[in-house]
């Protein structure tokens, strides 16, 4: 009788370290990127990828389908990124935990090359 009732708390004791140190399911990563052309103002992009390679692709093909000098912006990972476009043609990206961050960071940049910086597009990633 003593025997099961010792093996009965060595299992529980065994599952519970187990419970305990049973790996979480991580969340898979996700990639999000915007393209943009300076001549023509035109803007691509994407989100929820699984590679930043499909994610910049994808922004490009977006982009590219309006202007031949589209290149890529900015890419993010679990993340949102953004592009702000001044009034000469300056141009500047971003990218932070949420939204606003992403838009701050891209109208900071713009602003060092360009007047009256406005964000043209922002995105985030489908895993924040």
């Amino acid at each position: 009788m003593h025997a099961i009732r010792s093996l009965s708390a060595f299992l529980a004791v065994l599952i519970l370290a187990f419970t305990v140190a049973a790996p979480t399911t991580a969340r898979a990563d996700s990639y999000g990127a915007i393209a943009y052309s300076p001549t023509t103002r035109a803007d691509g992009w994407s989100h929820s990828f699984s590679t930043r390679a499909d994610a910049e692709r994808r922004a490009l093909r977006e982009c590219s389908g309006r202007a031949r000098d589209c290149r890529v912006a900015i890419w993010f990972k679990n993340a949102c990124g953004a592009l702000a476009v001044g009034q000469n043609g300056g141009w500047g990206s971003g990218w932070g935990s949420d939204r606003r961050r992403a838009e701050l960071e891209a109208i900071g940049v713009c602003n060092q090359h360009s007047a009256g910086c406005r964000v043209a597009r922002w995105v985030c990633s489908g895993a924040q």
